[in-house]
């Protein structure tokens, strides 16, 4: 046995040694395979741009922290412009559909061309290919950006029909977030009472028949609790927890709201334990609706509430993702809302006082340092927004590019 090891010992040494001196032709170096994306997690902020990003920094971790969507590895831009007759400026359904089909269309169009013909869709087509599919946001989970991944519409508002198709097209085998009003017909409440104290327009409003009987029909189970949540087992999961949106998004100081029944981050976990079951792979949409709907009111502390949300939302997929190295985690945001900058707190500089104008000053966190959040507009501006992602082919995010780069860079991944 010495003798055989002293052998092999002897033939690496002069192996490396002619390595080192002279080229070896004909016999290639293996190298540890890179691994294969079989799992793909989007997470969007809606509305959410670099100035969003460096505020919640700021805010929630301090000069020398870092959000958990910019640690990161690869980073880029995405330009956000849409294909529409009379603006340059998207719309959620827009960017949602360049994101979901690889096509820039009109404001308002989920997942249709500018002719308004239905365009195939990453969810669908995922579902197609035999992977696990879902979605979770804090908004109505038929509202644009989900919808652009499972359901065509000519008018994002359809939300009823976007529901139907979801239960009779795509499939989604997770769907969790706001919207039970558009589910049940109207004067049919769900197990959220119609025109609540906090939001009196809200109540049921479907044309389509009662839609959560339909779900429970095709197999899906109904939750509307986070008890009842955490109960659910494995198979197809219908989660609705609140008529609208799951958070009140009034003017600063005027009922606005941000307490979801259920965390954004829990419902992903609950999403992830589900679809990673599947052999074949998953696609899980993610979105923080909160971020742009706050913006529009130019509501810093709510719209600092909300990234930080999302933040620990991006935390649960990288843990996912580094449990799992097939698994590729993207961020972004569909556009920018609020004109946003970060400045130093000036008495010089604008008051604060109206909307379009300075929110604060706010604390840098462990410090005596204060900033102020800066509103131009509380609509959707033309900025690039910053996209970041860990995994197999997350390098491909590098640099700048059309936001229907992203599906150039999924669909593949997803259809083989």
């Amino acid at each position: 046995m010495l003798v055989r090891i002293s052998h092999r010992l002897a033939a690496l040494l002069v192996a490396g040694a002619l390595s080192s001196c002279a080229p070896v032709t004909g016999v290639a170096a293996e190298e540890p395979a890179a691994p294969v994306a079989r799992n793909v997690i989007f997470i969007n902020g809606d509305g959410m741009g670099a100035a969003h990003r460096e505020a919640a920094r700021l805010y929630h971790l301090g000069p020398d922290g870092r959000l958990a969507m910019d640690r990161l590895p690869f980073s880029g831009q995405l330009t956000t412009s849409p294909k529409d007759p009379v603006s340059e400026i998207t719309d959620s359904a827009a960017g949602a559909t360049a994101w979901a089909t690889g096509r820039r269309t009109y404001n308002g169009a989920i997942s249709v061309d500018t002719a308004r013909n239905p365009l195939p869709t990453l969810g669908a087509q995922a579902k197609a290919a035999g992977r696990a599919t879902g979605l979770v946001t804090t908004a109505q989970v038929t509202d644009a950006s989900p919808a652009a991944f499972y359901a065509n519409a000519v008018d994002r508002d359809a939300q009823d029909d976007i529901a139907r198709q979801y239960l009779d097209v795509s499939k989604p085998d997770v769907i969790l977030g706001g919207g039970e009003d558009w589910w049940l017909p109207k004067g049919t409440p769900g197990a959220y009472p119609d025109r609540p104290a906090a939001d009196r327009t809200e109540a049921s409003r479907g044309t389509a028949g009662n839609l959560i009987t339909r779900a429970r029909a095709a197999g899906y189970q109904y939750v509307s609790t986070p008890a009842q949540l955490a109960a659910a087992g494995s198979g197809r999961l219908l989660g609705l927890f609140a008529n609208e949106e799951m958070f009140q998004q009034h003017a600063e100081g005027r009922g606005d709201v941000y307490q979801p029944v259920v965390s954004l981050p829990t419902m992903t976990g609950k999403a992830l334990d589900i679809l990673s079951t599947d052999p074949d792979g998953f696609f899980l949409f993610v979105e923080e609706e909160a971020i742009d709907e706050f913006a529009h009111q130019n509501n810093a502390r709510r719209t600092l509430q909300a990234m930080w949300q999302l933040d620990r939302t991006v935390a649960v997929a990288r843990a996912y993702a580094s449990a799992h190295p097939d698994t590729l985690v993207v961020v972004a945001g569909d556009h920018e809302t609020g004109g946003l900058s970060v400045e130093a707190v000036d008495p010089k500089d604008e008051s604060g006082a109206g909307k379009s104008a300075e929110d604060g000053p706010l604390p840098v966190k462990g410090t005596k340092l204060r900033f102020t959040m800066d509103w131009t507009t509380t609509a959707h501006t033309g900025q690039d927004v910053p996209v970041t992602a860990v995994g197999p082919q997350a390098d491909r995010f590098t640099g700048k590019h059309p936001n229907t780069h992203v599906y150039d860079v999924l669909a593949p991944i997803l259809t083989g």
